[in-house]
């Protein structure tokens, strides 16, 4: 299954670069390839770089876009089909086991624990119903809805962004009549004729596509299936450079010029977090060449990985036009590289275990982040939780290698790491990650409960310990030093020095971490962290009509300032995070669901 349950956003998450991971986050997958088709055929193709099939009629909703990328579109430089990398082939490697196992009473209605998990799991669908209705009756069609003004936005091009994103959170809701509605809007999308002169790659396809393939393997509905594919053919043509890696940007008219390039100083998450959907697209359709784009990126950072200014990590920004990532200095799992490294696991899990060079990959970042970016905070409570931090190369004046200096830096995009860690510790057998991936959660879950509002700011400083692996003393002078005050600011909790970005933007990554501990350790503690956060949120965020991000989460509690933006991944992430932790736990299960064009675990109800 595809469900987007791992999604990291870069555009709203780098302040630092006008575009915002994250994620498609994917839960686990557990490649089957049985029943999908694994190349050519007489009769072509589903859609895409091939003859048609009857796929291509077969949903009355299916509105053809007036601009076909697959047969209007003449690359300049294009992959001949036997030059084309292809999928793995065989049955998928045996893999570990993800998901606690949990008992019969995890399941059973009538006990006291599940009662109140279903309390809970209510409340966060009424909470996003609010905010669904908002977004149906003042922003329907938009990406966006403006949560205090009550108009509709649209800053990823006008395809209907929070309704896509939102489709697999209708199903996993039980919301079909909702889902139906929303069906003939995306049968109707044209990405023939874009509103904007280029589109953020990266946020087209984890929004817009993710979107599409998640609900598709969730459903089954087939109009999903024709969008995903012509959205996936324009969004290939981004590949259509000198050496076939990708621009940040799709530019309409370079593309049709033939005049791409890749960028020098990209995100390094840009390229590198378009690998699932591609891949998986590749899977349903047959067609390679969207899994042959993603791995030429692939392929650049398996050969790059050991050249950098810290081996094992890759800078925030990559020179993919030079094929180059020994010059940046700067080294973080927070914005501008979150979901490079989020998607190397979950990659390795997604083609079945047959290329060893994500696991490789996987192993050798997080032994760098281990000894580099991680640390244990100085706290008042002593409380035994890790952030990760960001780090900065200097220049040994010694004629040396360069030193790596820590700046205990805490980012709310950087939440994810504890799910990741967690889900490469199960899937490769590393007892270790899963203990950093549990500090690593608490952490964030700490940091929420410390502020005033209950939630977590964007960016925050703090003071780490010598050692990661041990505890130190609070030192009430160091603090002040290290702030640089002597007084504490009114709403910044101790053992903070600062609230560098105060503002909340309705981010999902620390629950996404809650999340899968949960499902991977089973301890309900987890739940009541998670249940904490909502209400903490809800509380610090409500508008009238729906949800807003806040300027400020170091107010008192209900002296929020709204700042009237309320992004799709509040919907599509957040708030589906939260209604899973409170959920069933085979309700999306970590290990369950497999490859299977015929498996749609979420079929509608008959009536």
């Amino acid at each position: 299954m595809l469900p987007q349950l791992f999604r990291r956003g870069l555009q709203s998450r780098l302040g630092l670069v006008a575009a915002a991971l994250l994620v498609v986050v994917y839960i686990r997958y557990r490649a089957d390839y049985s029943g999908l088709w694994t190349g050519p055929r007489t009769t072509g193709y589903v859609r895409g770089g091939g003859a048609r099939t009857n796929l291509d009629h077969d949903a009355a909703l299916f509105v053809e876009s007036t601009y076909d990328w697959a047969r209007d579109f003449t690359p300049r430089h294009p992959v001949a089909e036997a030059d084309m990398a292809r999928l793995p082939p065989g049955p998928p490697l045996r893999q570990r086991q993800v998901q606690f196992s949990f008992p019969p009473s995890a399941y059973a209605p009538h006990l006291s624990g599940t009662i109140v998990s279903a309390s809970r799991r209510r409340a966060v669908r009424a909470a996003f119903v609010r905010c669904w209705n908002s977004y149906k009756e003042h922003a329907w069609r938009a990406d966006e809805l403006a949560p205090v003004s009550l108009e509709g936005r649209n800053p990823f091009g006008g395809w209907a962004a929070t309704l896509v994103d939102s489709l697999d959170t209708l199903l996993i809701m039980g919301l079909w009549d909702d889902f139906d509605a929303a069906l003939p809007v995306v049968g109707a999308l044209d990405f023939g004729q874009p509103s904007v002169a280029s589109i953020n790659v990266f946020e087209t396809t984890i929004r817009h596509l993710g979107g599409m393939l998640s609900a598709y393997d969730l459903s089954g509905e087939r109009v999903l299936l024709l969008k995903a594919i012509e959205l996936g053919d324009m969004l290939y043509a981004v590949f259509d450079t000198p050496n076939r890696l990708p621009p940040f940007w799709l530019d309409f008219a370079q593309a049709k010029e033939g005049t791409q390039q890749a960028g020098t100083a990209d995100p390094a998450a840009a390229a590198s977090t378009l690998a699932l959907e591609f891949t998986r697209l590749s899977q349903l359709t047959g067609n390679p060449k969207y899994f042959d784009a993603v791995d030429r990126v692939k392929a650049f950072l398996a050969r790059t990985q050991d050249a950098t200014q810290l081996p094992g990590m890759w800078p925030t920004l990559l020179d993919l036009a030079g094929e180059a990532a020994d010059r940046g200095r700067d080294f973080t799992l927070g914005a501008l590289s979150d979901s490079l490294y989020e998607y190397l696991p979950k990659m390795a899990s997604l083609v079945g275990g047959h290329d060893p060079a994500y696991e490789a990959m996987y192993r050798s970042a997080m032994a760098t982040v281990q000894e580099h970016l991680l640390f244990r905070p100085m706290l008042p409570d002593g409380a035994d939780v890790l952030f990760s931090g960001d780090v900065r190369v200097r220049k040994d004046n010694g004629g040396g290698g360069g030193v790596a200096e820590l700046f205990a830096v805490g980012q709310h995009l950087g939440c994810f790491a504890g799910g990741m860690f967690g889900l490469g510790g199960k899937l490769f057998g590393i007892e270790e990650h899963v203990e950093i991936g549990e500090k690593l959660a608490r952490g964030c879950a700490w940091a929420y409960k410390a502020f005033p509002t209950g939630v977590m700011p964007e960016i925050f400083g703090m003071v780490a310990c010598p050692s990661a692996t041990e505890g130190c003393e609070w030192d009430e002078e160091k603090w002040k030093s290290q702030a640089g005050r002597e007084d504490q600011p009114p709403g910044l909790p101790r053992g903070f020095t600062n609230a560098r970005d105060p503002r909340y933007l309705l981010r999902p990554e620390a629950i996404e971490s809650v999340f899968l501990m949960y499902r991977m350790t089973g301890k309900a503690e987890y739940q009541d962290m998670a249940w904490d956060m909502f209400l903490s949120i809800q509380n610090a965020t409500s508008t009238e009509h729906a949800n807003s991000a806040i300027e400020d989460v170091t107010v008192e509690r209900g002296n929020t300032t709204k700042l009237d933006n309320m992004e799709s991944f509040w919907m599509a992430e957040t708030l589906k995070y939260f209604y899973l932790i409170f959920s069933p736990p085979d309700l999306i299960s970590l290990d369950e669901y497999v490859f299977n064009t015929e498996a749609h675990p979420l079929k509608r109800p008959t009536r």
